[in-house]
């Protein structure tokens, strides 16, 4: 898989203001804003994630995601913007 392979699958899956993948073919790290993370726990917003990269986790296409998932504001606040 390629970064923006796995940035395509969140976006579809999800309803995102911003995707960022980075990472090195096994290993990757997304920062996804998601209005869809309103009211959501971080185990919650997690599982969102997963669910739109499917058995893509099981059959080891994509090794290992660590991701920062934040709504609109929290990216705003982070941002200072």
């Amino acid at each position: 898989m390629t970064a923006d392979q796995i940035r395509s699958l969140i976006a579809a899956g999800l309803p995102c203001d911003h995707v960022e993948v980075s990472g090195d073919g096994r290993h990757w790290y997304a920062v996804v804003v998601s209005s869809a993370f309103e009211g959501k726990r971080a185990i919650q917003r997690h599982q969102m994630v997963y669910a739109t990269l499917g058995q893509r986790l099981h059959t080891d296409e994509v090794h290992a995601l660590s991701m920062k998932t934040l709504t609109p504001a929290e990216w705003q606040a982070q941002a200072g913007r």
